[in-house]
């Protein structure tokens, strides 16, 4: 069994900032990259930042330079740091893993449950 559970979300002033976390756990062999995906209310869920394995990070235009996705590959755990944060950042924030499970078989992606980041005067 694989779970991904991620931590951190809240309601902040825009302008301010916050931090999430994901932890993978479970009988885990590899797991190639980690993202973290949001859906904000009436919208579909829609990428956000993603970070593999070798190291190499993407963003969604939206929150270039404004969020930053960081791996530690040793904990199996996926930090977004999220810095002048806007209202229309408000959303449901996923945390997803493209895992291979204890045995080894195929690649399978797994999703978080999911934290409600919430920017709001």
């Amino acid at each position: 069994q694989v779970q991904l559970v991620e931590s951190g979300g809240g309601l902040v002033q825009p302008g301010g900032s916050l931090r999430l976390s994901c932890l993978a756990a479970g009988s885990i062999f590899s797991i190639y990259t980690m993202s973290w995906y949001r859906q904000a209310p009436g919208k579909e869920r829609e990428f956000v930042a993603r970070a593999t394995s070798g190291g190499l990070t993407i963003y969604a235009d939206s929150v270039k330079g404004r969020f930053t996705i960081s791996r530690d590959n040793t904990k199996n755990t996926v930090a977004l740091q999220m810095n002048s944060l806007k209202p229309e950042d408000t959303a449901v924030y996923y945390c997803q893993g493209e895992i291979i499970p204890l045995p080894q078989s195929s690649m399978y992606a797994y999703w978080g449950q999911g934290t409600q980041v919430t920017v709001s005067s």
